[in-house]
């Protein structure tokens, strides 16, 4: 419910920044059981900024938990299944060089590999469809158009001071304390924890416009992304509806003076003289930051307040996500009395490496932009243009593979000493069943999910067993336990069990003959040290 924060008011857990990872760490809390007070300035979302553009099919996995991919797939102007590919391209309506083929994870609806496929959707309708959700959550309260001022750690619990839309002041008191307010993050800065990394980046601007012909001119083949290859515009073009609205990146663009130049810009991109109405414009630089602290004790940071990356790839939203399930699940078990407090260490240990991997490879795919592949032998005519567009072709898709082909980072990273590490190239996954690993996903014969047997807290995958029951009573740790054959769905090993963690991560794969209570313990913890060999799946 929409609410202005009361004066002496206590919570479990305050959110300060209502974003899509702030407003995902509340869903997820609530999922949990974990009520919230969610702050954030804006009253409305703004469409004009699009920003993230590419929801990946982890995210799109765990959005399924709570409802949240089956809504923000109903409001996405684009259907997943439109286009899977990306065009590289003289202009946007002049020649093809290339075009890679089932990019992003697009094409993994009803895969065996996911729960679900990814979505092109704006940030904004991300947003809109998180905040729909969370109104229907009586346990959920939300401050739109109201601001934390500052916040003391000192005492016992933290102090949150909250200014709403009317100027009221207010003080909230909370068991813990999320960051979700981003790059000028005012819990980071309580915390004393600072960004180590490069702050600025290559220049480019966004341009968000509306155009009734450009559609019409381009290629019958769909594609999401039109890379510009020209010398004198390079940059990326692509749909953000099928109703004329779109998005454009002019790269090495460092300001833009008003709306005739940007859409000079969007002309030259397009490679034809077409009506733009432009609707925003938003330079930037990209940055490669990461806190020396994603927090500890009663107050932690998630998403841009702990991390900061270049958007190619479209990673950077996502991981905000991965930290918050992360999180969320932890300080649930925490505040249901049901997992020691020592839990919360492992969110840092386990979620910081993940975020420098992510900043790792945006950095890479920064190297490889359209002005970067550009020549004045792709623009040329005849034969001499045709040679050269086609000898451009394989290095481009070499040079491009990484970005758009990186299921071995979104798919296969893993948490802990014990996980299989993937292939060294990020392009490829190969589903391991090992502890810290996401658990290998596969489907029924018919055509239903593993992930949606699994229960919203611990599942206990394998066959019945009264010592893993009384085990887990004993400790009142919240487990579901379910025997996968009875669903059709089939585990590697005889007598083979596999401790599932809310966020889908394998906490532990073992036999039926194993300690309970000792597997159990480890598990709320961290993970085991030592385990069993790691299983391929196939």
């Amino acid at each position: 419910m929409i609410t202005s924060p009361t004066a002496g008011q206590h919570v479990p857990v305050v959110i300060v920044g209502g974003g899509p990872v702030g407003l995902t760490m509340s869903l997820e809390l609530a999922f949990h059981g974990i009520g919230s007070l969610l702050v954030e300035p804006r009253v409305d979302v703004e469409h004009s900024r699009p920003r993230a553009k590419t929801t990946s099919a982890r995210t799109m996995e765990l959005f399924r938990r709570t409802g949240a991919a089956a809504e923000i797939r109903r409001r996405a102007p684009i259907p997943a299944e439109w286009s899977d590919e990306v065009r590289f391209c003289t202009t946007a309506t002049g020649h093809e060089i290339t075009r890679l083929t089932g990019v992003l994870g697009l094409e993994l609806l009803d895969s065996g590999l996911t729960a679900e496929g990814a979505q092109q959707v704006t940030q904004p309708i991300v947003e809109e469809a998180l905040r729909a959700l969370l109104a229907d959550l009586p346990s959920v309260s939300t401050a739109y158009g109201s601001r934390v001022i500052d916040v003391d750690l000192e005492g016992e619990r933290p102090r949150v001071r909250i200014e709403d839309a009317n100027g009221v002041l207010s003080v909230v008191t909370c068991d813990y304390l999320v960051g979700a307010d981003g790059s000028r993050s005012v819990v980071r800065a309580a915390l004393g924890a600072h960004y180590v990394g490069v702050a600025a980046g290559r220049p480019n601007v966004n341009i968000t416009f509306r155009s009734t012909q450009l559609a019409g001119l381009l290629p019958e083949r769909r594609a999401v992304h039109h890379w510009v290859l020209n010398p004198e515009f390079p940059g990326v073009i692509g749909p953000l509806s099928l109703e004329g609205t779109w998005w454009a990146i002019a790269t090495g663009v460092e300001t833009i003076a008003d709306d005739e130049e940007a859409a000079a810009l969007v002309r030259g991109l397009a490679g034809a003289d077409i009506d733009v109405e432009i609707l925003a414009t938003d330079p930037w630089q990209a940055r490669m930051l990461l806190t020396d602290s994603y927090g500890s004790g009663s107050t932690y940071l998630v998403g841009d307040a702990a991390h900061q990356n270049p958007p190619w790839g479209g990673h950077g939203f996502n991981t905000g996500v991965g930290d918050a399930v992360n999180l969320s699940w932890k300080l649930a078990a925490v505040l249901n009395g049901w997992a020691p407090v020592e839990l919360l260490d492992s969110y840092e240990d386990e979620r910081m490496p993940i975020a420098q991997q992510t900043i790792e490879l945006a950095a890479t795919n920064m190297r490889a932009l359209s002005v970067d592949l550009t020549s004045a032998e792709l623009m040329a005519g005849g034969e001499a243009g045709e040679q050269a567009r086609a000898a451009a072709a394989g290095p481009i898709e070499n040079a491009k593979r990484v970005e758009f082909f990186s299921l071995g980072l979104v798919l296969g990273y893993g948490y802990g000493a014990d996980a299989v590490a993937q292939a060294p190239s990020s392009d490829v996954y190969r589903p391991i069943l090992a502890a810290g690993n996401r658990l290998p996903h596969t489907r029924n014969a018919e055509g239903m999910s593993l992930y949606d047997i699994l229960g919203p807290e611990f599942t206990l995958l394998g066959p019945p067993n009264e010592v893993w029951t009384a085990a887990a009573f004993r400790r009142r740790i919240q487990i579901t336990f379910v025997d996968p054959a009875e669903g059709g769905f089939g585990l590697a090993g005889n007598n083979q069990l596999v401790l599932v963690r809310p966020d889908q991560h394998v906490a532990w794969v073992g036999q039926v003959s194993s300690d309970p209570d000792a597997v159990l313990e480890a598990a709320l913890r961290g993970f085991l040290r030592h385990s069993p060999a790691a299983s391929p799946t196939p």
